[in-house]
């Protein structure tokens, strides 16, 4: 007669799925005393296990109901998981970690959400720590020996094959592996079995360059078409009557004016139907203040010039930008010079370039550049040369971009390289892009630029604004013009992935008649579609698919304030 053995806690803590079900009062009182002696801020919800062999020494732990650690886990740090979790044996998890709802952890597997900076300046082992976090959704499989790096984002329902190192955001559905991780394809493909631990390669579409995991090939051609086909509506119905606003209710502004005529232009190759051309051209150039050569909001008084005679900020910086595309689409131009653009010195800039709060506002920073140099152009065109301001501009941002990055400005703790790397975008926009310049350093620019495409905070799923995606975008594509884009290009294979991911993920996006909404969240003008998110996002859909060869399939061209070309110096 055979007896089966009572399970020992050395079983449990291998199979801890057993314990539930099989352990005796003693074993289940020795349980509740081992999580008792967790230290740290510890919450462990009913029918959880954690393996006496399992070192836990958290600062902060919450383990969801029926979740387990199993034997010889390693987790310090903060980490959160939702019901249904499962740490399974040798895994790591350090620094700032998330899980959701039904996360399975295969063994020796390590979640790192936190990194060391390495600044040449002092050893590795005297650097500080950084922690972005990792977070991981609903319903997700980590195989085995899977390596996942601080600010990662791994969507709902992924599957990551064993031995994969994820080092980029995952969107939801996804079943990846390899190192780098790669999308391989959507879980919800049907007939495609997923082995134990690793993706299955069936149904993958391949190109020259590996796999391809954005739109089908149709999609983005169907995208623009459809786009073009309500182009007409959507402008229609950001009419009030009497002038353009971003949004039905909304109130009027010089900026809806503007994207309007930037989105005519780009899907219909004409200008708005509400107005003719010269009615256009009559509304927006009349709207420049001829003393400044500046352009205020409706209702609001031109803004003064400040002590170095140009104006500090607000919305009449962005209408420097905005109106004279505009104005340039129809076939106009500014009617003024910007005053204080044509009379600074080259002094005067300079010291006002040493004032900009690059250390901790260097996105408005970019911005006041971008303002400047697109003035400077704009006054170009009005014969208004400026030569001895343009070259003090370009010897000043030439000799003070940082080798380590190719830009201008320095991360913080907060919001880490968000404020430097969209800073950048607005700078390079303004200046070496509108000048047809090389930038300095493009490929620490397109290590900073991915590097910060992967912080879970700004680029996780369902997080993206068009700034943000914007700002990732441009410059990627600016650097790489420089570098070249085939696949033994910089980075290349990197770079085409991640433009692959946003193509997918923002398509769908498109509101029938309505457009693109800006972003989640209260950022701009927010997630309800309207004319400013449906001409950013339409421009980055452009620079998105140029960055993996298939541009021509949208069959438009950012002509204004996108442009991918130098501007003209001449009207």
């Amino acid at each position: 007669m055979n007896h089966r053995r009572q399970p020992s806690v050395r079983h449990f803590d291998h199979c801890p799925w057993l314990f539930a079900d099989e352990a005796t009062e003693e074993q289940r009182a020795a349980q509740q005393e081992t999580q008792q002696d967790i230290c740290g801020d510890t919450e462990i919800g009913e029918r959880c296990y954690v393996a006496e062999s399992a070192a836990v020494f958290p600062d902060r732990l919450r383990l969801g109901t029926d979740s387990y650690i199993a034997a010889h886990a390693y987790v310090t740090g903060e980490l959160s998981t939702g019901s249904h979790c499962t740490l399974n044996p040798f895994t790591t998890v350090r620094g700032n970690v998330v899980l959701g709802d039904g996360v399975r952890v295969g063994a020796h597997t390590s979640l790192l959400g936190f990194n060391h900076t390495m600044a040449p300046d002092r050893p590795v082992y005297r650097q500080p720590l950084t922690s972005r976090g990792i977070r991981v959704g609903d319903d997700v499989w980590i195989g085995s020996h899977v390596v996942v790096v601080d600010g990662v984002s791994i969507g709902d329902h992924c599957v990551v094959g064993a031995g994969a190192v994820v080092t980029r955001d995952l969107p939801a559905w996804s079943v990846a592996a390899g190192n780098p991780a790669r999308v391989l394809r959507d879980r919800r493909e049907a007939g495609k079995a997923v082995s134990e631990g690793a993706a299955g390669t069936e149904g993958r579409r391949t190109s020259a360059a590996g796999p391809v995991t954005g739109p089908a090939p149709s999609a983005l051609a169907a995208f623009a078409d459809t786009a073009r086909g309500q182009a007409a509506e959507l402008l229609e119905r950001c009419w009030d009557g009497e002038r353009y606003v971003d949004r039905p209710g909304a109130a009027p502004t010089v900026r809806a004016h503007c994207d309007a005529v930037e989105i005519a232009e780009l899907l219909l190759g004409s200008v708005p139907g509400q107005l003719s051309a010269a009615e256009h051209v009559e509304r927006l150039s009349g709207l420049q203040d001829p003393k400044s050569g500046l352009v205020p909001e409706f209702g609001e008084p031109s803004p003064g010039a400040d002590a170095d005679g140009f104006i500090g900020g607000g919305a009449a910086l962005y209408h420097v930008l905005c109106v004279g595309y505009a104005l340039d689409l129809l076939g106009g131009g500014l009617p003024h010079p910007v005053a204080g653009v044509r009379d600074m010195t080259a002094r005067q800039l300079v010291a006002r370039l040493h004032a900009l709060p690059w250390d901790t506002g260097a996105w408005g920073a970019g911005a006041w550049v971008d303002s400047w140099a697109t003035a400077a152009h704009w006054n170009l065109r009005q014969g208004h040369t400026g030569d001895a301001t343009r070259e003090a501009l370009f010897g000043w941002l030439l000799t003070r971009a940082d080798p380590w990055t190719g830009m201008w400005g320095s991360p913080s703790v907060e919001a880490g390289r968000l404020q430097v790397v969209n800073g950048y975008y607005r700078l390079t926009r303004g200046s070496f892009a509108q000048s047809g310049l090389p930038v300095p350093y493009p490929e620490r620019v397109v290590d900073a630029v991915l590097d910060h495409a992967r912080d879970a905070r700004h680029f996780g799923p369902g997080r993206e604004t068009a700034c943000n995606v914007l700002d990732v975008a441009h410059p990627l594509w600016l650097s790489t013009r420089q570098l070249g884009r085939g696949t033994d290009g910089y980075r290349s294979a990197e770079i085409r992935d991640w433009a692959e991911r946003q193509l997918a993920a923002v398509l769908p996006r498109w509101q029938d008649g309505r457009g693109f909404g800006f972003g989640p969240g209260t950022d701009g003008p927010g997630p309800e579609p309207g004319l400013q998110g449906t001409e950013m996002w339409l421009a980055i859909v452009w620079y998105l698919a140029d960055l993996v060869g298939r541009a021509d399939e949208l069959r438009y061209r950012p002509r204004g304030i996108h442009r991918p070309e130098p501007a003209p110096r001449t009207g």
